[in-house]
């Protein structure tokens, strides 16, 4: 039994709750990883998988090989990227998780790291809230960007790195196109955002919570649409379409080439929402990780994110 592969399936049980996905996931087949799994539960003579027709969940002794088996995992991964750098060049795979309305953001980041480390290969993913923390946790995942405010929703522990602010913004298509690009338009309030037909991410999207929580504290209902829990779709409902959509800076970044539309500042309330890089506090970093977080905490970068995710006064 190669133990290794075999806590690695163990993982990947427990990320896609499904055997045959697992499997898939693993690169072989579902009898293999069965075998392999039991022959994991021989080795430690206790049962780790409940099994039923279909994968019902892990025993409490399954459970405890799984914690051991993330970590183990983790040792693993931080030996070999140790062994693979240089010095001064850390080498090897990272995987950066961000909320969608981050992935801007962390795919700047991304580009930046490598641009500093190019034996690294950063892996960027675009994973909701509760998807983000279940992954941060289970270490299948090195570094998240996401809602600082979340943090103490798991048990474990984490230690946080600011990065910026989240403002908002009302996206709509200009009466008249701009001669550049977008423009920022004056202030309105969110009151008067709710009167206009909007495309919001999904109800299950942390920033969808948000967003609502400032229509109700401006004491009004938003009159939605459509909704997507893909920014990209989000995006284009507003150029293709005839629907606005509330964003926040990192997004209204994105789409600056569009001169024919314009970002309005909301207020009444103006509501600002901390993103943070997230790691597990306990976890021993990585040559990769500790190249990731002098980056994220170097000035010149968050001097970059600033520009990226304000009011862009400079536009």
């Amino acid at each position: 039994m190669n133990l290794l592969s075999s806590l690695r399936y163990l993982v990947a049980l427990d990320e896609h709750r499904h055997f045959a996905r697992a499997a898939q996931a693993c690169h072989i087949t579902q009898p293999a990883l069965s075998n392999a799994l039991r022959a994991l539960e021989e080795e430690f003579a206790v049962v780790i998988v409940r099994r039923g027709r279909t994968f019902v969940g892990f025993t409490p002794e399954g459970d405890k090989v799984l914690d051991s088996a993330r970590r183990m995992l983790h040792e693993h991964k931080v030996l070999a990227q140790s062994l693979r750098s240089t010095v001064d060049q850390p080498a090897g795979r990272f995987v950066v998780g961000a909320v969608p309305t981050a992935v801007p953001i962390a795919a700047r980041f991304a580009a930046m790291l490598h641009a500093r480390h190019p034996e690294l290969m950063p892996v960027v993913l675009s994973l909701s809230s509760s998807e983000l923390e279940k992954r941060l946790e289970s270490l299948s995942i090195d570094l998240a960007l996401g809602y600082t405010e979340r943090m103490d929703l798991r048990a474990v522990q984490l230690t946080a790195y600011p990065q910026y602010n989240e403002h908002y913004f009302l996206l709509r298509k200009s009466r008249t196109p701009h001669a550049f690009e977008l423009q920022i338009a004056e202030p309105e309030s969110w009151l008067q955002a709710s009167e206009v037909s909007l495309c919001l991410l999904t109800s299950e999207m942390h920033n969808r919570t948000i967003v609502d929580a400032s229509f109700a504290a401006a004491g009004c209902t938003p009159k939605v649409v459509m909704e997507t829990n893909s920014i990209l779709t989000m995006a284009l409902s507003v150029v293709a379409g005839q629907v606005c959509s509330v964003m926040p800076g990192a997004l209204v970044s994105t789409v600056r080439g569009y001169r024919e539309l314009e970002a309005v500042p909301l207020v009444s309330p103006q509501v600002l929402t901390p993103i943070s890089f997230m790691a597990q506090t306990a976890v021993r970093p990585s040559r990769a990780m500790e190249a990731a977080l002098q980056l994220a905490q170097d000035s010149a970068w968050l001097r970059h994110v600033a520009t990226h995710t304000g009011l862009f006064t400079a536009f």
